[in-house]
């Protein structure tokens, strides 16, 4: 007989700071989803500023309250002393100061992820720099109403002028986020350096902010290992390890494969900015490798870099194959002794089940992965121990045999 659930706690609300959220269940995660919440104070609207208590009635922290989003309740704050807007300051400044201060990245780099979500204990937000500008993701109705004021303080800080801001058609649907209340600047493209290495950014057709930079430790890790190497990078994008291996890496040879066409044309101008020679291929990268396969061709290091393939729990399995496949040609087509790089950037596959898909992947066809690392995003991708499924970039790097 399964037993009923412990009855909900009477708790005195008398002396609660409004407005308030009461949850039902404990939990430390920065999103709080309908089921988890008991009840609400009525002056708590669309975006309020709103203090969390736990289940026996104590002050549990604070954050962005919308009764109309699938995500009604983003705690940016916990803690039993009560906190007012000035915390997102405060957060703000905190992501500066790991991206400034510790990490140095201006030094290196002018493309770098500024604030990185709940990474950042920011939920709901993502601001990449590229040179003058902040690209601007917002998923959070609470953190649009505030965003003027929040980058405001990010323009100030950085010495940026520009931005421009991207919110996807669903969020603002489900966030009832009006299109046009804060305008973006007409930026089309601009220039930014990694490591010595010229890219153009291009936000017109670019993917979610533009500019994979989460990769930028990988491609420089990856330019230390190519000298004199023939190289295959399948999934090129715009180009990013390729240039890198090319140019950075001295690699004896690139060959780049995207389906995406505008990609490539992209791709094609940063090896221009670099004066890199580089085999570019429009081409599907399954169809491309098969090719290979059949004629007998390898290479000394591949690099498999998809886009994202699994999307929910619907259409993982499909996901899950596609990764296995792509495994299996790239594994075929990478010599005896040479290195395989192999990337996977959906959030819902964990990084045990990625590496058990790679190594299956090897073993079906008879080959052995000698793995020398695994890496992930850079360290201005910050994963917070209260969001594990943040650590969405999983690279293995291996040698093959």
């Amino acid at each position: 007989m399964r037993s009923r659930p412990a009855p909900l706690l009477e708790v005195d609300r008398t002396n609660w700071h409004t407005p308030w959220v009461h949850l039902k269940y404990y939990s430390f995660h920065p999103q709080i989803f309908p089921a988890m919440i008991r009840d609400v104070s009525r002056d708590a609207g669309p975006g309020s500023w709103v203090h969390v208590y736990d289940k026996e009635g104590r002050l549990f922290g604070a954050g962005l309250w919308n009764d109309r989003s699938r995500v009604p309740l983003r705690i940016l704050h916990h803690g039993t002393e009560p906190v007012g807007e000035d915390m997102l300051v405060f957060l703000l400044d905190r992501a500066l100061d790991l991206r400034l201060n510790l990490l140095r990245l201006p030094a290196e780099t002018d493309a770098y992820r500024v604030i990185h979500s709940d990474g950042d204990g920011l939920s709901g937000l993502i601001v990449d720099r590229f040179a003058d500008v902040l690209s601007v993701q917002v998923h959070s109705l609470g953190i649009w109403q505030r965003l003027p004021k929040l980058l405001a303080h990010l323009h100030q800080r950085l010495g940026t002028t520009r931005t421009v801001l991207e919110v996807d058609p669903s969020v603002m649907r489900n966030e009832g986020i009006r299109p046009g209340e804060i305008s973006s600047d007409d930026v089309r493209t601009v220039k930014v350096k990694e490591h010595g290495v010229r890219y153009e950014v291009d936000f017109g057709s670019g993917h979610k902010t533009g500019f994979f930079c989460d990769q930028r430790d990988n491609r420089r890790k990856l330019a230390g290992w190519v000298k004199d190497r023939r190289v295959l990078d399948l999934c090129c994008y715009t180009g990013g390890f390729s240039i890198s291996a090319r140019v950075t890496g001295a690699a004896a040879e690139v060959t780049a494969v995207d389906l995406d066409e505008k990609a490539i044309l992209q791709a094609k101008r940063n090896a221009n900015l670099n004066n890199a020679r580089i085999n570019w291929v429009h081409c599907d990268a399954y169809s491309f490798a098969r090719q290979m396969r059949k004629d007998g061709k390898k290479f000394e290091v591949v690099i498999l870099d998809p886009p994202k393939l699994v999307f929910s729990q619907e259409e993982e399995e499909d996901g899950l194959r596609k990764y296995e496949d792509l495994n299996i040609l790239g594994i075929s087509i990478t010599e005896p002794g040479g290195l395989l790089v192999t990337c996977s950037c959906s959030g819902q596959l964990a990084a045990e089940e990625f590496e058990r898909i790679v190594v299956r992947a090897g073993h079906k066809i008879d080959r052995k992965l000698q793995i020398l690392d695994r890496t992930g995003a850079g360290l201005d991708h910050p994963v917070m121990s209260n969001c594990p499924e943040g650590r969405y970039l999983k690279v293995i790097w291996a040698r093959v045999w």
